[in-house]
């Protein structure tokens, strides 16, 4: 009999096929003593295995680019941190063996991560992951991972490391689905990238039979068990009217009436470019710097290689509008060089725009770098800081970007409920805003976007968020300035027509989701736009506030 189960959505689309579950094996090995003259040699094994999985990742990243080989790279810098290795090193020195040294050593870490407040520790799956690919190969026996199949299937895991999401076959997983994670998970964030339907954050996913059959709609976070003929081709055929909206609608991003609404790409270096330009983006909202900065944690790149790295994005959008972020360092992006290492919870310290005025020289290169980037290009430069609190932190980079020659309009994320509630005072020191609704809603819910038990505060139709978006909207058209979005919100195709009607004047995204919002936008006048943002906002809850929306965008 059909059942109906819901999670949350992360990518739209639909997939029906068979469930399969991730390998899961237990990894913990034997702790057994070993005479003092073997430490030397199983220090030895530890490093060796610790080098061959940091290059495993590596070549993964190399092989999927973009958003995957930023994190990736993240994970490799964990499984080569020295304070790791060193605690590795003194366990086996006193009679652990090199696979129970980083067991013990992972775990303690994991403890610290876990009790380190909830921004850290949402990156504890991350760790583990690490942790048992080391241990794996010190043992001998293969890494529990996605599921060799010759037909293809809905994956079912509790959650999706880095690694394995970044290499899924679309032609093999039809889409997943997870237990934990939320919608601006890693994982989330690669399967909207690969285009694969996806639901995180769905209780007892780990209890679907294996071979059971399943329908997942990733645009409604509804997963249905057993579903029959009638369900499966009314699925399927929502699916293609999606598919041939998607294939009609191009040019520029508006609404119905003309209101013009900038559809831009987020990136996170050269190699995700392409897409953004395949699917028709008007500029980059949001260019990340951090993949530049992840290959040393012990210093920064040097002006000549950012330069070259900037150039190859700028150079993709003749007469579009690129807007950089400086580099976000802290909370789960730690560089040696910059951030601290003893912060109680790095999530509410010295990360972003503030770990980059205690590092002048690092915003100077990177601002000078820039610069010399867009010269003789006629591109339109834009320059932002993240974690932006108050009009101090805008003026403080504003006058940075001047000091180093920035020909560019400087500006500010809103990440922090007090940036949206000062907007206007920000406004006096900046010319844009660019709202990063993933962190606002972290901030504002006090809930991790890494942590499933959470997603409920962290879904960005809270009508708290809206409330917020609206105040920086308001804020910026009183000013006569910009104001977009480039979080995952503005990913969701009905969420962005709400966006609009709350005074959003450009919204970026992933590459693949820009199709998707185009067609949307399109559909509707900014007057019904205008009347879905209200309707939302008078709601209580982030599920009432989708269905108000709904009902006033389909003239109920």
């Amino acid at each position: 009999m059909e059942t109906t189960l819901r999670g949350v959505g992360v990518s739209h689309g639909v997939a029906i096929g068979q469930v399969r579950h991730m390998g899961t094996a237990v990894l913990e090995p034997p702790a057994k003593q070993i005479p003092a003259e073997e430490a030397e040699r199983e220090q030895g094994r530890a490093r060796q295995a610790v080098e061959a999985v940091a290059a495993d990742l590596i070549a993964r990243g190399n092989l999927a680019g973009g958003e995957a080989q930023a994190v990736l790279e993240a994970q490799a810098m964990i499984a080569q941190d020295p304070e790791l290795i060193a605690d590795v090193d003194r366990r086996i020195a006193v009679g652990s063996t090199a696979e129970r040294g980083i067991y013990d050593a992972f775990s303690h870490y994991r403890e610290l991560l876990a009790g380190a407040g909830e921004y850290m520790a949402g990156r504890v799956a991350d760790l583990d992951d690490v942790r048992n690919r080391i241990v794996a190969r010190l043992l001998g026996v293969p890494m529990p991972g996605v599921p060799d199949s010759d037909e293809p299937y809905v994956l079912i895991a509790r959650d999706l490391a880095p690694a394995d999401t970044a290499l899924l076959d679309p032609a093999l997983v039809l889409g997943f689905v997870t237990e934990e994670g939320g919608p601006t998970s890693h994982s989330a964030i690669l399967a909207r990238a690969l285009g694969v339907p996806a639901v995180v954050a769905l209780p007892g996913a780990g209890e679907l039979a294996e071979g059971t059959q399943i329908a997942v709609d990733g645009s409604t976070g509804e997963i249905f068990v057993d579903p029959s003929e009638e369900k499966k081709a009314t699925l399927t055929k929502a699916a293609e009217a999606r598919k041939a909206a998607l294939s009609a609608s191009s040019g520029p991003g508006a609404t119905s009436d003309g209101h013009k609404v900038p559809l831009l790409a987020n990136v996170g270096g050269p190699a995700d470019v392409p897409a953004a330009v395949e699917a028709g983006a008007e500029g980059v909202g949001l260019f990340r710097t951090e993949f530049l900065f992840l290959d040393d944690s012990k210093k920064a790149p040097s002006e000549e290689k950012q330069v070259e790295a900037y150039r190859k994005v700028l150079e993709a959008f003749p007469e579009g509008r690129v807007v950089v972020r400086v580099l976000d360092a802290g909370a789960d992006k730690p560089l040696d060089f910059l951030t601290p290492v003893d912060e109680p919870n790095p999530a509410l310290g010295v990360r972003g725009l503030r770990s980059l005025l205690d590092h002048p020289e690092v915003l100077r290169t990177q601002l000078t770098a820039l610069a010399k980037a867009s010269e003789g290009l006629p591109v339109y430069l834009e320059v932002m800081a993240p974690m932006v609190a108050d009009r101090t932190d805008a003026k403080a980079f504003a006058d940075a970007c001047r000091e180093a020659g920035l020909r560019a309009k400087f500006g500010a994320m809103v990440e922090i409920p007090s940036a949206a509630l000062r907007a206007r005072s920000i406004l006096q020191e900046v010319e844009f805003l660019s709202l990063g609704t993933n962190d606002l809603a972290q901030y504002t819910f006090a809930a991790d976007r890494q942590v499933g038990a959470v997603s409920r505060l962290q879904d960005p139709w809270q009508p708290a968020l809206l409330d917020l978006v609206a105040l920086s909207a308001e804020a910026a058209k009183a000013e006569g300035k910009s104001c977009g979005v480039c979080g995952e919100a503005a990913s969701d195709p009905l969420l962005a027509c709400v966006l609009t009607g709350l005074g959003v004047t450009s919204l970026s995204m992933g590459a693949a989701s820009i199709p998707y919002v185009r067609a949307t936008l399109a559909k509707y006048t900014l007057a019904q736009c205008e009347r879905a943002a209200a309707a939302a906002r008078a709601a209580d809850t982030a599920h009432e506030a989708r269905l108000a929306a709904q009902a006033v965008l389909s003239g109920e």
